[in-house]
C-alpha cells in the first residue's frame, strides 16, 4: 500500500471511530456539554465536518458546495463546536457523512504529491499526502476527546465497536483499578 492509501485508510477508520462515539446516546447526551470549554459530541462531529469541508474541498480546488454557516464572517466564536437548537443529531452526523463522501471523491482520483493550499498555514503550499496526515491526526485527536466524553456518559469505552483494544475484565476489577489509581493519586499529594 503506498503512502496515499494507508494515510487515507486510518483516516477512515478514524472516521468510523468518530461516528460510533456518538450513535445510541440520547439527543441530550448527544447535545450536553462536559467540559468548562463547553466540549461535546455533536459539535466535535460538526467541527471535523467543517474542517475536512475545508481541508478536501478548497485547499485542493474544488469548494465544498454546501454553505456552512460557522463560515459566515459575522458567526460567533465556536460556533463549529455545538449544533444549533434548529440542527438535530440527524443533521450533524449526515453532514458528516456527506462531507466524508464529498472528500473521499475528491482523495480517490488524485495522487499524493497533487498539489494544494492551505492559506491559513505558515507555508500554504502542500500536497494530498500532506493534508491526508493533517487530517488523520485532527480526527485522531478528536476522536480521543469523543471516547472520553462517551465513557463520561455512559460507560462505553474502547477504540470501535467490537474492538476496545482494553483488558478483557469485569466491571469489578475496573472498579477497584481506578479506586487503587486514585489511592495513589491522594497520597502523592
Amino acid at each position: 500500500m503506498d503512502a496515499k492509501q494507508t494515510a487515507w485508510r486510518y483516516l477512515q477508520g478514524l472516521r468510523e471511530t468518530v461516528l460510533w462515539k456518538v450513535e445510541g446516546l440520547t439527543e441530550r447526551d448527544q447535545r450536553m456539554p462536559l467540559t468548562p470549554t463547553g466540549t461535546n459530541l455533536l459539535g466535535v462531529v460538526k467541527h471535523l465536518a467543517g474542517v475536512e469541508a475545508e481541508y478536501f474541498g478548497a485547499c485542493l480546488g474544488r469548494p465544498w458546495p454546501e454553505p456552512m454557516a460557522f463560515w459566515a464572517d459575522d458567526a460567533e466564536p465556536n460556533a463549529d463546536m455545538w449544533a444549533t437548537a434548529e440542527e438535530s443529531p440527524a443533521d450533524v452526523l449526515d453532514l458528516y457523512r456527506r462531507v466524508t463522501a464529498f472528500a473521499d471523491e475528491t482523495i480517490e482520483p488524485l495522487p499524493p504529491d497533487a498539489p494544494a493550499s492551505v492559506p491559513w498555514w505558515r507555508t500554504p503550499e502542500t500536497d494530498l499526502h500532506t493534508l491526508l496526515v493533517h487530517m488523520a491526526v485532527e480526527t485522531a485527536r478528536h476522536a480521543g476527546q469523543l471516547d472520553i466524553l462517551r465513557e463520561q456518559l455512559d460507560g462505553a469505552r474502547g477504540l470501535r465497536d467490537g474492538m476496545t483494544n482494553l483488558p478483557d475484565v469485569d466491571e469489578a476489577w475496573w472498579e477497584a483499578y481506578v479506586a487503587r489509581l486514585r489511592g495513589i493519586a491522594e497520597r502523592s499529594g
